[in-house]
């Protein structure tokens, strides 16, 4: 299995072009709405104001992700963003655990108490 982290302090985010890239293969309809100053921009699904995408709350094992990654590179880095792809074995309980943002991929032990 494939899993996106991010490998540098920050945290993890896609750039535009990833984002777009990634909308395109999904099929995803993807409009960017800027602020009146220019200084941020997100992008909304579907023309609709309310509906917004967020590449944090995507799967790091979405096949898709993954293929967009690998595609683009180091252009797929979002601001303070190091991205790669970690594989471990299909079958592995995993998480995402992190520091700063800079992240890893452990494997989930079971506890009791």
């Amino acid at each position: 299995m494939k899993i996106v982290i991010n490998r540098c302090y920050g945290g993890f985010s896609l750039s535009d072009e990833a984002i777009l890239r990634y909308a395109e293969i999904k099929g995803i309809n993807l409009t960017r709405v800027e602020d009146e100053d220019k200084f941020w921009s997100y992008f909304i699904i579907d023309g609709d104001k309310d509906k917004y995408f967020s590449d944090r709350e995507l799967p790091r094992n979405d096949l898709v992700l993954v293929q967009v990654v690998e595609e683009l590179g180091a252009k797929a880095n979002g601001q303070c963003a190091k991205l790669r792809i970690i594989e471990i074995p299909d079958e592995t309980n995993w998480q995402i655990g992190e520091y700063d943002g800079m992240e890893h991929v452990e494997q989930v032990h079971q506890r009791w108490y």
